[in-house]
């Protein structure tokens, strides 16, 4: 808030501003989850504004222009630059063209109109493009009844196509519109992992938009926990990049050089069925990048399995003993025993353990280990991507009345919240996220290459049993490589994914975190909603979202994810049919947006009165108040 007022009447004239922002309709607020790397997909449904851009057309234009026409005007906000190009080749004379212009200019405007309408002057003005804001306010503030500024108006029109700008100037429009369309982006977890392009996803967010948070996943900790100095989390992020194909996100995105690992993964390890990489880009692997993968991620596999060993016994604490599995296997390597019971050994590759100290490194793994760690924590790409993420996330947000989390909150079957015990001191449900959430800030503003607590409670996120982003009893990573039995490979979820469904438990949890029980919801990611099942749980309280934007998902979900729309009228759920191509949608302007589903209706439209920058929008206007003479 300005402190630099000079007189009672600028103290007036902005409790008047303020006053008047309070009845401004709510903006809308977009929550999508478990992005995992599908940037073309994800950009569409900003660019769409999960529909809404679509649904704003279709009530503006409706009987005044076709289903076709109120199509391309759509995609034409979608992608400007490509949908110019398709447009402009089909017109054979400069007159066609013109007159495309401006009926095009004219429709680009009222939508941005229609769009801007929720928004002060200020805030629309910030959207624009710096080169073209004061045509654009001339346009946009036009009163089309007045006659006397027809000719005025035209020939801004006119001039924008005799001095070439016609294109630069629907580009700017159209991009102003997607950012008005959609008030405050969500992003409940998972940006990173199994699909091609996170990293061009981070750049989209931070160059194209405005307000925004992260609700960190499981696998973004892996990221944000590798430039923090966790070699757990490193090794372990490695491993799944060559196992899913990945590798080269790191090498060619981030500048990370995996030559030393390479050559002693193919000097000590021959391919084997177990570790066969997966394309999820749905590219195909050739015989050496397959070879490379299979080998890597052998090589790293055990020294993760090491390093985990080693983060056991620092940590009594976590209660981990049983994860410590290199120690269970027999002199021979060939069988392990786990439970009392002797299980085969299926590929395996241990040459490099040592039975009388399973869990110490080679000198050669040390060095690999070393190396890779500090080229992490200097990436500069990377850290300025992790950078953004932590300061614009946290574990968990309460935002205008609902609960904001990517996993789970840790119960038992009864639902009562279960207790970390680390230091002495006991951490439960909210209190749990809130000590996660600052030991993870100390630890990515600190970064230590040496073993240290901090790291291994950023790895214990990845994998522990009381992780609210892991949500299950083991990750049998080791067994599902090495054991034939589904039974050792289950991992079994928290009963919260159980509780989710009953309305008592959801209340609960809006309690535990001081929201309100008649009003609040939860919003939730992670785990993928299968085909069948609906993503609406405890009458209407939670809100599973994560409908599998991976392409992976799409057979065990059907669809090709859910978002969630939370506007001045209500809620509304948002399916997208799968996602092909950048390409194909441009070609043959085929938008995701199945269906909208009205799950809440609000019984008067909200103002920004009623959300959490409203209340300190009050608050300033009290201070404000309190100054006047």
């Amino acid at each position: 808030m300005k402190n630099t007022f000079t007189s009672d009447n600028e103290i007036k004239s902005e409790i008047i501003n303020l006053s008047a922002i309070l009845n401004l309709p709510k903006g809308t607020e977009t929550f999508v989850s478990d992005i995992h790397g599908e940037y073309d997909e994800f950009a569409h449904i900003l660019r769409n504004g999960s529909g809404n851009t679509k649904q704003k057309v279709s009530e503006l234009f409706t009987g005044r222009l076709t289903d076709e026409s109120q199509k391309k005007l759509a995609f034409l906000i979608y992608y400007p630059s490509e949908i110019l190009r398709q447009t402009k080749n089909k017109f054979e004379s400069n007159d066609d063209l013109n007159q495309w212009y401006m009926t095009t200019f004219n429709n680009l405007i009222e939508m941005l109109q229609y769009t801007a309408n929720k928004y002060t002057r200020s805030k629309v003005r910030k959207a624009m493009d710096s080169e073209f804001v004061y045509i654009t306010e001339e346009l946009l503030y036009a009163d089309p009844s007045d006659g006397t500024k027809h000719l005025y108006y035209s020939e801004i029109m006119d001039s924008i196509i005799r001095l070439k700008m016609a294109d630069s100037f629907i580009i700017s429009t159209c991009h102003t519109i997607q950012k008005l369309v959609v008030d405050h982006l969500h992003i409940i977890g998972d940006v990173y992992d199994r699909g091609p392009h996170p990293d061009l996803i981070i750049d989209h967010l931070m160059n194209n938009c405005g307000s925004l948070d992260f609700q960190w996943g499981n696998h973004d900790i892996l990221w944000i926990g590798s430039v923090s100095g966790s070699k757990l989390c490193m090794a372990n992020l490695v491993r799944i990049s060559a196992r899913y194909d990945n590798l080269d996100i790191l090498s060619e995105s981030y500048g990370i050089n995996f030559d030393k690992l390479e050559k002693f993964a193919l000097k000590n390890y021959q391919p084997l069925k177990s570790f066969c990489p997966k394309s999820d880009t749905g590219t195909q692997i050739t015989p050496e990048i397959e070879q490379r993968n299979n080998c890597v991620q052998q090589a790293i596999a055990i020294m993760q399995f090491k390093l985990e060993g080693q983060a056991i016994k620092r940590n009594p604490d976590f209660l981990m003993s049983s994860r410590m599995m290199l120690g269970k296997l027999t002199n021979s390597k060939k069988h392990i025993n786990i439970g009392g019971k002797k299980y085969d050994i299926v590929d395996g590759c241990f040459q490099l353990v040592d039975s009388n100290d399973p869990y110490k490194l080679t000198k050669e793994e040390s060095i690999i280990i070393d190396d890779l760690i500090e080229q992490f924590i200097n990436s500069k790409k990377l850290c300025k991507h992790m950078k953004y993420m932590v300061d614009n996330g946290s574990m968990y947000l309460r935002y205008n009345g609902n609960l904001l989390l990517h996993g789970c909150v840790p119960v038992d079957s009864q639902g009562e919240m279960l207790s970390l015990k680390l230091a002495g001191k006991k951490y439960s449900g909210k209190s749990l996220f809130d000590f996660f959430d600052k030991v993870l800030r100390a630890a990515f503003s600190n970064p230590q290459t040496k073993d240290c607590y901090n790291s291994d409670i950023l790895w214990y996120l990845w994998t522990g049993k009381l992780s609210p982003l892991f949500g299950k009893g083991d990750m049998t990573t080791f067994e599902r490589y090495f054991i034939n039995d589904k039974s050792l490979q289950h991992e079994k979820k928290n009963p919260y994914y159980s509780l989710r469904k009953e309305e008592w438990f959801a209340d609960k949890l809006l309690q535990e975190f001081g929201l309100d029980v008649k009003t609040g919801h939860i919003i939730n990611g992670h785990t993928p909603v299968k085909l069948g099942h609906s993503p609406i749980m405890a009458n209407g309280k939670i809100f599973v979202i994560d409908g599998g934007m991976s392409k992976p998902y799409h057979k065990t979900t059907g669809i090709g994810g859910y978002t969630l729309l939370y506007n001045s009228y209500g809620l509304q759920l948002v399916t997208h049919e799968p996602f092909t191509t950048r390409q194909k949608a441009i070609k043959d302007m085929t938008d995701v947006v199945s269906t909208k589903r009205v799950i809440e209706q609000s019984v008067k439209r909200q103002t920004v009165g009623d959300t959490d920058i409203g209340r300190q929008i009050k608050k300033q206007i009290a201070e404000l108040s309190a100054r006047l003479n």
